[in-house]
């Protein structure tokens, strides 16, 4: 039997956020119309570009959800850090931690932002695409991507014809990707985004300018590194851990300075099956355990969960825009909009029943999907005729 009040409860969450962001917009249509590109996101369709986010709607062309994106009168980023703040609302908690982390979308052409032949993690091999700086949010109650760079080679900012051609602004310089995660790190700072911790693959935990900068403002972090990072250990005894993994940390000594109450350690994981190892720097409260050490490294997994779902369900891989502030507008944390409420409302039941919707078997995240689109999608073509 489906549990009509947590589809209306999803619906309702849909409803919220549009109302959160609608005075981002300049005008009433696409105040409208973005409603109508939100809904299709979580639409069951197979494909969700402009061909097909249109047809949902009721529109003949794709001409309205690509003037959405590209040239309607609406403040890009401030709708970012409103998705940030809705997905704060939600899952907001002061142990949470912080992921930085990177995804290719594969892409035909050289005129899209950013395109070029370019290691792709997602691909696991060099390709022509564009690669995409992402920060996500995971606490107790769930997890969801909250900030966005695009990573610009240096042969696009050398080259500004180029740039201008494809709608990057003349300020946009070339910046690594672990200057774009500070960037996104600094937002979430400036918007006050609860969090103990923050992690990262090793693409951005050896790179030491990052690691000096989080130390700098007592942010802790645990950071995979490379087995042939330069660190200065002291004498300590290692540990082990549960699960999977054997896990040890032995005690470091950071040359520049010490904080009072503040640890720094190596911490290192080996594969039970396969005797692979992994490191990790870190730094935090000094009474921080290994099982703490531990589950902040594990976390880092939940990002790749975000890139998956958003990808796979919110087609994030699927947009056909070509300028930057279109790719911008389209890679709003959009899998912040599958989060299910923290509280989920109680069934409507017989006289004196206490039965609640999760006395009831789980709806996915796609059944969900489905049910809004067919129950409570309400297209108003007339409106963006």
């Amino acid at each position: 039997m489906i549990c009509v009040v947590v589809v209306e409860a999803w619906a309702g969450e849909l409803e919220g956020l549009c109302g959160r962001i609608g005075g981002r917009f300049g005008r009433a249509e696409p105040r409208r119309r973005v409603a109508e590109y939100v809904s299709g996101l979580v639409a069951g369709l197979d494909r969700k570009n402009g061909w097909t986010l249109a047809e949902q709607a009721g529109e003949v062309s794709p001409d309205g959800m690509q003037r959405l994106l590209r040239r309607a009168d609406w403040d890009v980023d401030g709708v970012r850090d409103d998705v940030r703040d809705y997905v704060v609302d939600r899952l907001g908690d002061p142990g949470a931690v912080l992921i930085v982390d990177d995804t290719g979308f594969l892409k035909k052409g050289t005129r899209s932002a950013g395109v070029q032949r370019q290691y792709s993690g997602t691909a696991g091999r060099t390709e022509n695409c564009q690669v995409g700086t992402f920060l996500a949010y995971r606490s107790r109650f769930g997890h969801a991507l909250i900030d966005r760079e695009l990573y610009l080679p240096q042969t696009w900012t050398e080259d500004r014809d180029r740039c201008a051609a494809a709608g990057i602004p003349g300020e946009v310089g070339f910046t690594t990707k672990p200057r774009q995660g500070i960037a996104m790190i600094e937002r979430a700072l400036t918007g006050e985004v609860p969090f103990s911790w923050l992690t990262a693959d090793e693409a951005y935990g050896q790179v030491k300018y990052l690691r000096v900068w989080l130390e700098q403002r007592d942010e802790a972090h645990v950071l995979a590194t490379k087995r042939n990072d330069d660190l200065v250990t002291t004498d300590g005894p290692g540990s082990h851990g549960l699960r999977d993994y054997d896990w040890a940390r032995v005690e470091i000594r950071v040359r520049m300075w010490w904080t009072p109450g503040r640890g720094h350690w190596l911490l290192a994981r080996r594969n039970r099956t396969s005797g692979e190892l992994a490191y990790y720097v870190c730094y935090g409260p000094r009474r921080t355990s290994l099982a703490q050490l531990a589950a902040v490294a594990g976390a880092r997994w939940a990002i790749e969960e975000c890139f998956q779902q958003a990808k796979q369900t919110c087609g994030l891989d699927d947009y056909q825009v070509r300028d930057w502030r279109a790719w911008n507008a389209t890679h709003h944390p959009v899998h912040a909009r599958l989060r299910r409420p923290r509280r989920r409302p109680r069934r409507a039941g017989k006289r004196g029943s206490t039965r609640t919707c999760q006395d009831m078997i789980g709806l996915t995240v796609p059944e969900i999907r489905r049910l809004i689109a067919t129950l409570l999608h309400r297209p108003h073509p007339a409106a963006f005729v």
